[in-house]
C-alpha cells in the first residue's frame, strides 16, 4: 500500500484529515504508549534491587517519562478542541456527534451489522463513519479529559498545596472521589478502558483498511481518502 503526501492521482480524492490532526494523531498515539507502560510501572513498581538508593534512580525516571507525556496528551488535548472549530468539518466529528439524528443511529446500527459479518456490503463515508464516532466520543474522549482531570489532581499532591494544579484540581477532586487513593484506582481504570478502546481502534482501522472501498491507515498520513469506486454523492 503507497502512502502519498501529496494528493493522489484520483479525482475521487478528498482532502479530510488537516495537518493539525494528523500529528496530533500520532504524537498522541506516541504518548499514550508512554503512559500506559509508565503508568502501569508505578502502579505496580518493579521489585526493590538491593544497594543504596541513591544509586538506583528508575522509578524517578519512570514518573518523569509518565509527567512529560501526561503535559504532552493534556496540551495536545487543548490544541486538538481548538482545532476542532477551526478546522474542516471532519475535525470536529469525535467531539460533537449527532446523537440528535436518525440517520446517525441509522448508520451506527448499520456498522455494528457490519461489523459483525452479518451486512454484506459497507457504506462509504468521507470523515469517520457513525459508530467510529461514537465510540471514539465515549470511549477516548471522554476518558481523556478524565484522565486529564484526575492526573493533574494526583499531581497536584506532590506539587503542593500553593501549585496551580492543586487549587485548580486537587482541592475538589480528590474529595470527590473521596480519597486520594479512590483517584488513583479510577485513573488507573480509566487506562485500561483506553488501552482496550485503542485495540478495537487498530482492529476496525485494518479491517476497514482491507474492506471497505476507501482508504482508512493512509488517509491519516497523507491527509486524502481514496475510494475504490466512485464516490456517491
Amino acid at each position: 500500500m503507497a502512502i502519498r503526501l501529496t494528493k493522489p492521482d484520483d479525482d475521487s480524492a478528498i482532502y479530510v484529515y488537516e495537518i493539525p490532526v494528523r500529528l496530533w494523531h500520532w504524537i498522541n498515539a506516541l504518548a499514550i504508549i508512554v503512559l500506559a507502560v509508565t503508568g502501569y510501572l508505578i502502579g505496580s513498581p518493579l521489585a526493590t534491587v538491593s544497594g543504596e538508593a541513591s544509586d538506583h534512580f528508575f522509578m524517578g525516571y519512570v514518573r518523569f517519562a509518565h509527567f512529560a507525556a501526561a503535559y504532552i496528551f493534556l496540551f495536545g488535548f487543548l490544541g486538538r478542541i481548538y482545532w476542532a472549530f477551526a478546522g474542516n468539518e471532519h475535525a470536529k466529528e469525535l467531539f460533537l456527534p449527532p446523537i440528535w439524528k436518525l440517520s446517525f443511529w441509522q448508520g451506527v446500527w448499520h456498522e455494528i451489522l457490519w461489523y459483525a459479518f452479518i451486512a454484506k456490503e459497507p457504506r462509504t463515508y468521507v470523515g469517520h463513519n457513525p459508530m467510529a464516532v461514537l465510540a471514539m466520543n465515549a470511549l477516548f474522549v471522554w476518558p481523556s479529559l478524565f484522565m486529564i482531570i484526575t492526573g493533574v489532581a494526583l499531581y497536584g499532591e506532590g506539587a503542593g498545596y500553593d501549585s496551580w494544579q492543586y487549587t485548580l484540581f486537587s482541592s475538589w477532586v480528590i474529595p470527590l472521589f473521596g480519597q486520594s487513593q479512590d483517584v488513583h484506582t479510577w485513573h488507573h481504570l480509566m487506562m485500561w478502558v483506553i488501552i482496550c478502546f485503542i485495540i478495537m481502534h487498530i482492529y476496525t482501522a485494518v479491517r476497514e483498511n482491507i474492506m471497505s472501498r476507501q482508504s482508512i491507515i493512509s488517509a491519516m498520513v497523507s491527509g486524502w481518502r481514496t475510494f475504490k469506486e466512485p464516490l456517491k454523492k
